[in-house]
């Protein structure tokens, strides 16, 4: 393991929420309605309060830019950002334990609005990323016609593509080109 594990399920929500951006590789925004967001909010296993109404969905897509950008500042930048969203937010880290997961860290409380505990988990695992001297595990995907961030959590560092099957079609599109070679 690379980082601790609530470092790392922050670091792939962060992911998550910045691929589902239009912006990024896909083309397609995937948290364009509130039943998009309460399947994203599922499935990275966000805990904590919900308003469920457009205002809280909005506030979440607004994240997306502003954590992306984070992939792509050199050390001096990010340190200055991360800190800027933690002093924004009056993060106060606390150790916590919920629902089976054993002690982690949490900087606001888990009734605050929801695009503030995004933004604040995000920051917390990109200071465990500083501090540990692993910037170069922040990557953009390789394949050509996509954008999203990956974040390699991978032993030799080699992983080059994100989630979106990309790896996939950048091994079938080099099968094809070798294959019209012969």
């Amino acid at each position: 393991m690379t980082f601790a594990h609530d470092t790392e399920l922050a670091l792939a929500a962060a992911t998550a929420l910045v691929n589902s951006d239009p912006a990024g590789g896909s083309g397609e925004d995937t948290l364009r309605t509130h039943d998009d967001l309460v399947r994203f909010l599922d499935e990275q296993g966000w805990f904590g309060s919900r308003l469920g109404d457009a205002d809280e969905l909005e506030a979440v897509r607004a994240l997306r830019p502003g954590l992306r950008e984070l992939w792509h500042l050199d050390e001096d930048a990010l340190v200055e950002r991360v800190n800027q969203i933690l002093a924004d937010a009056e993060a106060l880290p606390q150790l916590v334990d919920h629902d089976g997961l054993g002690w982690h860290i949490h900087a606001v409380p888990q009734d605050a609005p929801l695009h503030l505990r995004m933004a604040v988990e995000a920051a917390m695992a990109f200071v465990d990323v500083v501090r540990s001297h692993e910037l170069d595990r922040l990557k953009t995907c390789a394949a050509d016609d996509c954008a999203n961030v990956v974040v390699d959590l991978s032993r030799n560092r080699s992983r080059r593509f994100c989630e979106d099957g990309c790896g996939n079609r950048e091994n079938v599109r080099a099968y094809r080109d070798r294959q019209r070679a012969d």
